[in-house]
């Protein structure tokens, strides 16, 4: 058996070794073949430099295909583009800045960045596209650089403009980028900006855009500035705001622009998206909380859970620290006036029979299908009342899975809460909160989320939910018919 593995492994060497050997015939047809050998790749590009063809539109689109197509080894890409940045350096530039944000591999992205740091690019507008580039790219979050100065795009960007020009050159990029097909760019660059801690400067710039300025996401930004005092953080938030803006939700902009009128200056600036809607709420429901200060309601809202039943996830997905991951003292510190008044909103709705008994039936349906979770928002109807919309989903996973349909988030931008069930069966308590699926979706979206969970047949677990893991149990609700 042995001899036979033997065999077996020297057929295959050379089977490898002969096709290695084969002599090349056509250097771009091979090169447009990522599974040929890498030897053959470097044969065609040493091929390809001695020829006239080097300048063809074939061979144009075989080298472009060097950067972005998967399978060549980083030595030929980066051969490949030597040749590219002298028969076609416009078509280099164009695709550089189409392809280095969507690059997926990071060895790949360490080597392309540190060749584009190393090229000369005096020309003034050759160096404005490899900017834009290597922005762009930069904007796109990698867990696998934790520092920002140890990014690949950095490093690159420090070469070709000197440090102290590189974050003046992102607010640049921002600025300039005003197209509609930039829009990806606009996003990736704010971003960027609060990741670089940066969030103050961009309100002064905002604040500093003319309202006739031609780039209408400025626009929408200097109006969440004016009339509330705060920008979005992410691309979720920026989609939230300019939904906002559209004439069909004028009536919702303009109440909030009133309700914050109360509300003291100071605390503007801590303002989210996502309590535009809990500030008309409590226009409507609880003005004093508008001016209350923050420790008067952390103490008020600390009192109302400090003695009731708590459950908590068990296997949410992520290090368990027991119970006391969803307890209101454990978030405190990073408790905003928005939380403490979501919270204390949600209770008052949930206080109320009608409520209740509209979340217990839809529950009911959702425990009886097993093939997926329920879910929807609460939100104030036209007269100004607490009530659950139901938005079933569209896609059907399986039953320990909530899909928001785009209907649901469409509805749900002046919605209090996104919300969904835990209601796999009665006895459910292991599962009383959100699982890290859920908390991704709040960190995306940066909503404010409420999850129902069935403890027994006629008591629901609730919890309150948002970015960066603040969870909140909020204790439990009866069935009314059961009370």
């Amino acid at each position: 058996m042995l001899r036979f593995h033997t065999y077996v492994l020297i057929a295959l060497m050379i089977l490898i070794l002969s096709s290695c050997g084969r002599p090349v015939t056509d250097p771009i047809g091979t090169l447009g073949k990522a599974d040929e050998h890498s030897s053959r790749h470097r044969t065609s590009l040493m091929m390809l430099k001695a020829s006239p063809d080097r300048t063809s539109a074939d061979a144009t689109d075989a080298l472009q295909g060097l950067i972005y197509r998967p399978g060549y080894a980083d030595d030929v890409r980066l051969e490949g583009l030597e040749i590219l940045v002298e028969t076609n350096p416009d078509r280099l530039l164009r695709t550089t800045r189409q392809r280095l944000p969507r690059i997926d591999d990071p060895m790949w992205l360490e080597a392309y960045c540190q060749w584009l740091g190393d090229q000369d690019w005096s020309d003034p507008q050759k160096k404005a596209a490899v900017n834009e580039a290597l922005v762009s790219s930069w904007g796109v979050f990698w867990p696998v650089w934790t520092d920002e100065e140890d990014r690949p795009e950095y490093k690159a960007l420090v070469k070709i403009n000197g440090q102290a020009q590189v974050i003046p050159l992102v607010f640049d990029v921002f600025k300039q980028s005003k197209k509609g097909s930039q829009q990806g760019l606009r996003d990736r660059c704010w971003v960027l900006l609060h990741r670089l801690g940066r969030r103050s400067e961009l309100i002064e710039l905002v604040e500093q855009t003319p309202a006739d300025s031609d780039n209408l996401m400025m626009v929408d930004l200097k109006a969440a500035v004016d009339d509330f005092g705060t920008v979005p953080y992410n691309r979720e938030e920026i989609l939230w705001l300019r939904k906002l803006r559209q004439p069909e939700r004028a009536g919702f902009w303009q109440e909030a622009k009133v309700a914050v009128v109360n509300m003291p200056q100071s605390r503007r600036r801590e303002m989210e998206i996502r309590d535009l809607p809990v500030v008309v709420a409590a226009a409507r429901h609880r003005p004093e909380l508008l001016a209350a200060s923050k420790p008067m309601l952390l103490e008020t809202t600390e009192a109302k859970l400090r003695n009731i039943k708590h459950y908590y996830e068990k296997e949410p997905g992520m290090p368990t620290d027991g119970s006391r991951r969803e307890r209101f003292r454990t978030h405190r510190d990073v408790i905003t006036w928005g939380d403490v008044a979501a919270i204390t909103l949600a209770m008052e709705a949930l206080s109320q029979v009608p409520v209740r008994s509209h979340i217990f039936d839809y529950a009911d349906r959702d425990h009886d299908d097993k093939g997926t979770e329920y879910g929807g928002i609460i939100q104030l109807d036209d007269s100004g009342r607490f009530e659950l919309r139901e938005f079933p989903p569209k896609i059907r996973s399986h039953d320990r899975r909530f899909n928001a349909s785009q209907q649901m988030f469409n509805a749900g931008y002046t919605a209090l809460f996104h919300m969904h069930f835990h209601a796999q069966r009665h006895r459910n308590g292991d599962h009383a909160g959100p699982g890290l699926g859920d908390l991704n979706y709040a960190e995306n979206t940066r909503t404010n989320n409420l999850v129902f969970t069935f403890v027994d047949k006629n008591t629901m677990n609730v919890d309150f939910y948002r970015h960066g893991k603040v969870i909140v149990d909020l204790g439990t609700i009866k069935r009314p018919s059961a009370e």
